[in-house]
């Protein structure tokens, strides 16, 4: 991943980021010159990473996967590796949990899925994980979400089912 694909993501999606200078980003990567590689690597498995904004109390510039559609090289995938090894039959590759932190981020949560969801559309044919509270995965659950009729709808399913259009997508903060 080179400065030059970010900057033109960022030239190109300034409603992703508003407000938001090339300057400040460019000095943050320069303070974390680990970021690159990390960022490379979410956009070698499809997630066409995009710098969205700045967190006002740690000053960290967030990157997140802004691919049109949940990621191709992150589908098929359970939420995480307990629900990974109690999938007796038919077990998929992996999992999003174990996927997101092999590659050094976090998956994404849902309220930064719905504020993404109001900057630009994605996931309307394919759907995503979303980090899951506690609560819900402690009774085999996990949440997922994906955006229809207009509309962003959160839904859940067992941690151990998966489909190949339901992939996950990844934060990094920097």
């Amino acid at each position: 991943m080179t400065r030059d694909l970010l900057r033109r993501r960022f030239d190109e999606q300034p409603e992703l980021h508003p407000g938001l200078s090339w300057e400040y980003v460019e000095q943050r990567l320069a303070d974390h010159p680990d970021a690159l590689e990390v960022i490379a690597r979410m956009d070698e498995t499809g997630g066409e990473p995009a710098v969205v904004f700045v967190d006002e109390k740690s000053g960290e510039v967030v990157f997140c996967d802004c691919s049109k559609e949940s990621p191709a090289g992150r589908r098929s995938l359970c939420y995480d590796d307990e629900a990974l090894r109690k999938r007796k039959r038919n077990p998929p590759a992996g999992s999003a949990i174990a996927q997101a932190q092999e590659l050094g981020v976090e998956l994404m949560g849902e309220e930064l899925y719905r504020m993404l969801q109001q900057r630009m559309e994605f996931d309307t044919k394919t759907s995503s994980w979303v980090l899951t509270p506690d609560d819900v995965r402690q009774r085999g659950g996990a949440l997922f979400c994906e955006h229809r009729y207009g509309r962003t709808f959160t839904f859940h399913n067992g941690a151990d089912s998966y489909y190949g259009v339901r992939g996950w997508r990844g934060v990094l903060r920097v």
